[in-house]
């Protein structure tokens, strides 16, 4: 009795030997993702395209073998020497993957790498302010100071070929009536391009608007006189420059004038006097001299 136990037992053994060989050697197919390594692109030259970081393999072969594979092991090499710039295909073909004999590559997925190549080029470009913003009315920008205001940029040639500056992110100004200085970041280039620095100290300087503006029937008083008087004309036209602030705001009664101070009695031509606010000029003035008559009789006292 204990014989025959042994037999079967024997027996099951060894059948489930055959079913665990027979099993192992059964063709299947796997897929799995392989990653790509380039190697050996020449100096002086970049990648400009989305290249491929991994292919899909499918493999065929007995399932023992393939569940010993292992992705990382299975890494294609892709050689780039004596790549040139402009656009390379590059095949993917079975024989550069290293997979266990009797096991077979089915499909590639890409079976062809396309590299767009380019020339590596450092160029000087100076730096361009974004301005936001107005800044208060009557204020101009006067200059613009950018520290640095050169940095050095390299990139891929076709990409900086038409790149006349380098801008920075907005700076706003708005309603500023003094200098503004404060540090801006510069705007994205993109993950291609790099540049020696990525922000810069801006200042804005500002002045005063300067206009003109024209005043027209502007009484002539007399001053330093005691006695009657007339004018002729009694009203001139005038045409001042300065900053456009004051000009608006600007009232001229009792500013326009002539100097009856040591002159007597009777007719004198004499030139018309503006008193103006610092910052204020004359362009033109119409007439410049008026004729002023003083008689003897004295001007009334006012009380």
């Amino acid at each position: 009795m204990r014989n025959l136990s042994l037999r079967i037992l024997a027996v099951l053994i060894a059948l489930g030997l055959w079913f665990f060989v027979n099993a192992g050697q059964r063709e299947e197919q796997q897929n799995m993702l392989v990653p790509v390594e380039y190697r050996g692109l020449p100096n002086g030259l970049m990648i400009v395209n989305q290249r491929p970081d991994f292919v899909s393999l499918t493999i065929s072969g007995p399932r023992t073998l393939l569940s010993l594979l292992d992705p990382g092991r299975l890494t294609v090499h892709v050689d780039l020497r004596g790549l040139t710039p402009g656009q390379s295909d590059i095949k993917i073909t079975p024989d550069m993957f290293r997979i266990p004999r009797k096991t077979t590559v089915d499909r590639i997925v890409p079976s062809q790498i396309t590299l767009d190549v380019d020339q590596i080029t450092t160029r000087e470009l100076p730096v361009r302010l974004s301005i936001k913003g107005q800044v208060a009315s009557g204020m101009a920008i006067s200059s613009i100071d950018l520290k640095p205001s050169v940095v050095t940029v390299t990139g891929p040639s076709h990409a900086l070929r038409n790149v006349d500056a380098i801008d920075t992110m907005p700076f706003d100004v708005q309603g500023a009536s003094e200098p503004v200085s404060r540090y801006v970041q510069l705007a994205d280039v993109g993950t291609k391009i790099k540049l020696s620095t990525t922000w810069v100290l801006a200042t804005v300087k500002l002045q005063e608007v300067v206009g003109e503006r024209e005043f027209h029937d502007v009484h002539v008083s007399v001053r330093n006189s005691d006695r009657k008087f007339v004018v002729h004309p009694p009203h001139i036209s005038l045409t001042l420059r300065g900053p456009q602030k004051t000009l608006d705001n600007l009232n001229l009664d009792g500013s326009v004038y002539v100097d009856a101070r040591d002159l007597g009695v009777g007719w004198f031509e004499t030139p018309v006097q503006v008193d103006l606010p610092k910052g204020l000029e004359v362009v033109h003035e119409s007439p410049e001299k008026v004729k002023l008559r003083l008689y003897k009789a004295k001007l009334e006292a006012q009380s």
